[in-house]
Parts: structure tokens; sequence; C-alpha cells
């Protein structure tokens, strides 16, 4: 059971991972798309029509320091989510697997049956008790 709940940890944790990889990979996206310029593609004859406010983008050097930046930030985390892939366990075979399922639907059987008796033994011993105090009650009534 603890082994199970470490590889649940695992899953969680590259869940997370996961998560934030997407995140860096939107943000990287977001920040490359509103920090730069528009630039000729090189041989190319379409005219560039558009040009943002200097202010709101990045020198060509501060760009591509940041756009390595960004990239280096991307490569670790891409290699964190695979080092928690490789440490997940191999899937249990499928005959384990039902040998499993079937070892708890077996229990939980059992675990209903005990419950269904152990109702049925307070249902019985709430008559038992009602029909002492009723008697007593009776008892209590006549004398007086």
């Amino acid at each position: 059971m603890l082994q199970e709940l470490s590889h649940m940890d695992r899953i969680t944790q590259l869940q997370d991972e996961i998560q934030q990889l997407l995140t860096i990979m939107s943000a990287t996206l977001a920040h490359l798309t509103s920090r730069a310029n528009f630039v000729q593609l090189d041989g190319s004859e379409i005219p560039i029509t558009k040009q943002r406010n200097p202010e709101k983008c990045d020198q060509p050097e501060a760009f591509e320091a940041n756009k390595k930046e960004l990239v280096t930030d991307l490569i670790v985390k891409a290699k964190q989510v695979e080092y928690l892939i490789q440490s997940l366990p191999e899937p249990e075979p499928e005959e384990g697997q039902e040998k499993r399922l079937k070892a708890l639907d077996d229990e939980t059987t059992l675990a209903n049956e005990e419950y269904i008796q152990a109702v049925a033994r307070s249902k019985d011993l709430h008559e038992q008790i009602s029909g002492v105090l009723r008697l007593m009650l009776e008892e209590k009534a006549g004398s007086e």
C-alpha cells in the first residue's frame, strides 16, 4: 500500500511538473510574441508594414539573450518531466491487475455482508432495548 502511495505521489508530482512546463511554454510564447519587433525574412519580397513601439520591444541582443534563457528554462523543466516519467514503475501485467481487482472485489463483498449483519444486529438490539423499556414503563405506570 505504501508503495502504491509512493507511485501516486510520483504521478501527482509529474502532473505538477507538466503543468509548470505548460505554464513556462505559455509564458515563453507570450513574452516572445510581445517583445519581438517585426523583421523581414531573408530573401523575402514582402515588405514590413507594421512596427511596434520601440519601448515595448527588446533590443536584438537582449531579445536573443532572453530567448536563450527561456529555452534553457524549457529544457530544464522538460528534463525534470522526463526524469519523473523514467522513475515511474512498469505497469502491472493484466493478469496481476485482474487478480488484485478480484481480491478487492471479494474483500468489498465480505465487508458489505458484515455491514448488513451489523445493521441487522443493531436493529435487533434496538428492538430488544425498546421492548425492555416499554415493559419497564408499563410496570411503573401500572404500579402508580
